[in-house]
């Protein structure tokens, strides 16, 4: 059963669309294009300029997501606020 909304598909490259659909469409492209873990993220639009923030896994993923998120249609500015997950350690014992 295929899911209700796909992941990204090419009609939505509508330039002008609302924060929120645009905050959306960046998020699913990240997911799509660059297979980040966009659980620990959150996108925030304000008109053409995206914010990213949250945790990712590693460096890699913080500079994917920032590349991924500048290349959609309809977004001029990225402001890459990502940074990476501290790793969970075990105590010693």
């Amino acid at each position: 059963m295929p899911p209700d909304k796909p992941i990204y598909a090419h009609r939505d490259d509508d330039p002008h669309l609302t924060d929120d659909a645009l905050a959306d469409k960046v998020l699913r492209f990240i997911q799509y294009a660059a297979l980040v873990d966009t659980s620990g993220i959150s996108v925030m639009a304000l008109g053409e300029i995206i914010v990213l923030s949250g945790e990712v896994a590693s460096d890699g993923d913080v500079a994917c997501a920032g590349d991924a998120a500048a290349s959609v249609i309809g977004v001029t500015s990225v402001d890459n606020r990502l940074t990476v997950r501290p790793e969970e350690t075990q105590p010693d014992t």
